[in-house]
């Protein structure tokens, strides 16, 4: 993906679509995103719009959930079996 594509995509969508691939959520990564998209140094934001940005990823990281781990995990899951990779270990 090039930079055009991802300021295209937008910050809100790009950081769901990294939250779906199991990357961790954290609100500084999102905030970086924002501000290197708009062009802005990372720590730029502050007050209020800092507090909009803050509940803008709380409702991208409640809205996502990450892909399954592998096609076992789905399947399961599908059935209503809830594991993690941590489960399937060989011990």
């Amino acid at each position: 993906m090039s930079a055009q594509d991802l300021r295209t995509l937008g910050a809100d969508e790009a950081y769901a679509r990294l939250l779906q691939a199991g990357t961790r959520p954290h609100f500084i990564g999102y905030y970086v995103l924002v501000m290197g998209l708009q062009g802005r140094p990372w720590n730029d934001c502050k007050g209020e719009e800092k507090k909009a940005l803050r509940e803008r990823f709380d409702a991208i990281k409640a809205s996502s959930s990450p892909a399954p781990e592998s096609q076992l995990i789905s399947d399961l899951d599908a059935v209503g079996v809830r594991v993690t990779e941590n489960d399937l270990k060989v011990v």
